[in-house]
């Protein structure tokens, strides 16, 4: 051990909120674990700053739902203008159908990303967590009894396991040797910023479409007008000016503001340059813009890791996945990768499942990915809507080897779906599920014996339920399905339920 050296169980290199989304994950079920993050304290953009309703129940179950909620709010309606006058309301979202999947949440709930993870980081302190700042890694190397993170400056960090949560420029990822796979969305660069402006209703996340073009219907998804994470793309209508957009962040005072740069090497982020590019494409002043809290500009990307794991490492997040922002998924991806690899890791951790259990990992998010990518893609350039699919309350792990029914029973949920949050016995289901621990639903017949530590909830059969056993991982994901009480101990033991839950 070298001189100096930290050593913990997990290393996380990455305080955004897949880093502290894991983290918080970890802490509650006792794991030793230490996130590490380059910049000398959490970032101060907006950026990612729309949660899905599947993220608003991983939310619920890490204990930040109640700050989320406080701290934000719903998307208000976009307002098309021309030449100074409104052209007329447009719906970001298809609304909530018969027969999605059952949840609590049914609409995108908004919160600027620096909020986010300072809420993140108030609950990952709250329960014995910890972050290190100003420590940028600069390498990884392994052996086959743990993984050592070097920086640029410090002692190393020894963990058993670490995790790349550090963005779509991942020092991790590049020291493994592990490639990406993508495409440019867009080749026109974006400029977003947070910024400060009198004079502009905040009523309604304002549009004004490329070359000002007139019909609410040339607008129907202009780039940044429907999306929860970011910018989109153009309408297509050839503006040489290309589209910008104005919306309200939620809980704050500022405007998250969208443009778009046909053509262009790079927008001016400054002060003035925002100032011009308003006075240009909107019927406001240039001076009604009155500070400029963040700014920066990107080219929409899509690309996927060619793999999730390389020994001891594992990618999550950005360093795994990268999205255009149409569409909002990949914040929501993201935090999702850190809630199925934190069960995960502490159970293999905790000696109550074996290693193989980490290989899942990759094998069930790499698909999800792969699938979201190509749904942001495609939202991007307007080929997709912003429905039930966006909401990410329908992805599940049919296909994953943790998936396995030894019996298929009458009902509408299968081993690998989600739980669904119906009402059970006059509560909600998932805030019986609530919690780092694995629960059996005994619907309709008789709960057999289960592992110390598996809770047991039993009742009549409920839709889309039918009568049998449910098996329900600490994810929220059915695992099991059957009625055989030997299958379900096999199985049981083969994941580690019951053992090493935490708190």
């Amino acid at each position: 051990m070298g001189t100096g050296e930290t050593r913990t169980d997990v290393v996380i290199v990455g305080a955004g909120p897949t880093g502290l989304a894991l983290g918080i994950d970890l802490a509650r079920r006792g794991v030793d674990a230490l996130v590490v993050e380059r910049g000398g304290q959490l970032a101060p953009d907006s950026r990612g700053k729309g949660f899905q309703p599947r993220t608003m129940e991983v939310f619920e179950d890490l204990g930040v739902l109640d700050a989320i909620l406080a701290a934000g709010g719903t998307y208000p309606v976009g307002m098309v203008w021309r030449d100074g006058r409104q052209l007329g309301e447009h719906r970001m979202f298809d609304p909530a159908e018969d027969g999605e999947p059952h949840s609590r949440f049914t609409v995108p709930w908004m919160v600027p990303q620096w909020r986010t993870t300072r809420i993140l980081h108030a609950r990952l302190t709250e329960l014995g967590g910890r972050v290190a700042f100003g420590r940028e890694a600069v390498g990884v190397d392994q052996d086959t009894d743990g993984v050592t993170v070097r920086f640029a400056s410090g002692a190393p960090v020894r963990a058993r396991y670490a995790v790349a949560a550090d963005g779509g420029r991942s020092v991790l990822r590049r020291a493994l040797g592990i490639g990406m796979t993508g495409e440019t969305v867009d080749p026109d660069p974006i400029l977003v910023a947070d910024v400060r402006v009198e004079g502009l209703d905040r009523g309604f996340w304002h549009l004004f479409p490329p070359g000002g073009a007139g019909r609410a219907s040339e607008a129907r998804e202009t780039g940044g007008s429907g999306d929860p994470g970011g910018p989109g793309e153009s309408d297509g209508s050839g503006g040489r000016r290309g589209f910008l957009a104005i919306c309200p962040l939620a809980g704050t005072e500022d405007f998250q503001l969208v443009a778009q740069f046909p053509g262009a090497d790079g927008p001016d982020t400054s002060l003035e340059g925002i100032r011009k590019v308003v006075g240009e494409r909107t019927h406001l002043a240039p001076e009604s813009v009155t500070g400029v809290g963040w700014s920066s500009d990107f080219r929409p990307r899509a690309a996927l890791a060619d793999r999730f794991r390389a020994g001891r490492v594992f990618l999550a997040g950005d360093a795994a996945h990268v999205h255009s922002p149409a569409g909002g998924q990949g914040l929501n991806t993201s935090v999702q990768d850190a809630y199925n690899l934190g069960w995960k890791l502490a159970a293999v951790l905790t000696g109550a499942a074996p290693e193989a259990l980490l290989d899942t990992y990759e094998e069930e998010r790499r698909p999800i990915a792969a699938h979201i990518l190509a749904l942001s893609t495609a939202i991007h350039r307007d080929q997709a809507r912003r429905g039930a699919a966006t909401r990410q309350l329908g992805l599940g792990y049919r296909e994953s080897s943790l998936a396995v029914a030894d019996r298929e029973i009458p009902g509408g949920v299968r081993a690998g779906d989600r739980a669904p949050d119906v009402q059970v016995g006059g509560a909600r289901l998932h805030a019986s599920l609530a919690g780092p621990r694995w629960t059996l639903l005994a619907m309709g017949t008789r709960a057999p014996r289960t592992p110390e530590g598996v809770r047991v909830l039993s009742c009549p059969p409920v839709e889309p339920f039918g009568t049998g056993l449910y098996l329900v991982r600490p994810d929220g994901y059915v695992g099991w399905t059957g009625t055989d009480p030997e299958g379900l101990a096999a199985y049981a033991a083969r994941v580690g339920a019951g053992a090493g839950a935490g708190t």
